[in-house]
């Protein structure tokens, strides 16, 4: 039976139920999830622990045999079994309908795995998982951009923080997405955080110090025009061993935004209406940096230089020759506004 994330503390607090399935692609929801069942079998009785990870050389009859066998240090016991491909195959098929039509008695089976797609759901061991009579299955759901603010008040206030609406939208932009990123930005804030209120400095204090931070100082240096900064960050972060995709995975974010926002000016939206619609959200206080870098380029040539950066990312792949470096450092030039010739890639 399926059962959405939000009860899974309330249902915690009665009688567990012989299976659960945690599946989904967000590491820190999952793992979260699958803490909270831990935690509960673990004040329930559940003192005993075997954890499988069903790889391609997995015994699937090791389950089934550690089901049936009996504890011999508890009464009760906790198999976990962890399946990190979500293809158990024709006989981990077999195994798991067997166990979920069956369970051990006195024994609770919490599966992770990743989120199911619509085809593994139909088959008749995603079917047994999600509909068995002794199961409980909780997808868990990515955070979009839209909800990451509020999903970020939401751990601030259980942390016992609040923040200002700029330093909620900085920190959403910092890990953009990566929740487990964002829940370790609010561990900092909480030992930086002076009283309670998070304000802009305090994110970014808490982040200065971190390679990821230089990386958004290298974007703010391009937005600026300020070509030659931008470049010996560029090479500081080279020399402090930063790897090239984490720099092009920045780049390419601001370019996708600009890109976005230059089309919509283009078409006469106003620009305070692409930025209050533009997703991750702009801050009010970087408002003026994208503003004249959207004033250097057309909206055809923000185009092409993402263009650029599909290029700079098949090189780093080693899909196409070049230099990455080479290629990044051309690309924050031209970012930057620069017409600067550098050696052909």
């Amino acid at each position: 039976m399926k059962l959405a994330p939000a009860q899974l503390n309330k249902h915690l607090q009665g009688a567990l139920a012989p299976v659960y399935v945690v599946s989904g692609d967000d590491p820190l929801l999952c793992q979260e999830a699958a803490d909270a069942i831990r935690n509960a079998a673990r004040q329930q009785g559940f003192d005993e622990r075997q954890v499988f990870s069903a790889d391609a050389n997995f015994d699937w009859g090791t389950l089934l045999q550690a089901g049936a066998s009996l504890s011999l240090f508890a009464q009760r016991r906790l198999l976990e079994l962890r399946l990190p491909s979500g293809k158990p195959g024709d006989k981990g098929a077999a195994a798991l309908m067997e166990y979920c039509a069956n369970p051990a008695e006195d024994t609770l089976l919490l599966i992770s795995l990743p989120k199911l797609d619509s085809s593994a759901q139909k088959t008749k061991w995603g079917k047994a998982l999600i509909e068995g009579a002794h199961c409980q299955f909780i997808q868990i759901w990515p955070v979009d951009v839209h909800q990451l603010p509020q999903w970020i008040n939401q751990r601030l206030q259980q942390a016992g923080l609040s923040a200002q609406r700029d330093a909620v939208d900085l920190i959403a932009a910092r890990v953009e997405g990566n929740l487990l990123a964002a829940a370790q930005e609010i561990e900092k804030l909480k030992l930086l955080a002076e009283g309670s209120q998070i304000t802009v400095e305090t994110v970014q204090a808490a982040v200065a110090d971190s390679a990821r931070f230089d990386v958004f100082g290298l974007v703010d240096a391009i937005l600026n025009g300020e070509a030659a900064h931008a470049l010996r960050m560029l090479e500081g972060l080279r020399g402090e061993g930063v790897e090239p995709p984490v720099i092009l995975w920045a780049l390419a974010r601001e370019l996708r935004q600009l890109a976005g926002l230059a089309q919509q000016f283009s078409q006469g939206v106003p620009l305070d209406k692409a930025f209050s619609q533009a997703r991750p959200p702009i801050w009010d206080k970087r408002r003026p940096l994208v503003s004249k870098a959207l004033q250097r380029l057309s909206a055809q040539r923000w185009a092409q230089l993402l263009q650029d950066a599909q290029r700079i990312d098949a090189q780093i792949k080693g899909q196409a020759e070049g230099s990455p470096w080479i290629g990044l450092a051309r690309l924050s030039l031209l970012m930057a506004g620069q017409r600067l010739a550098l050696p052909p890639e």
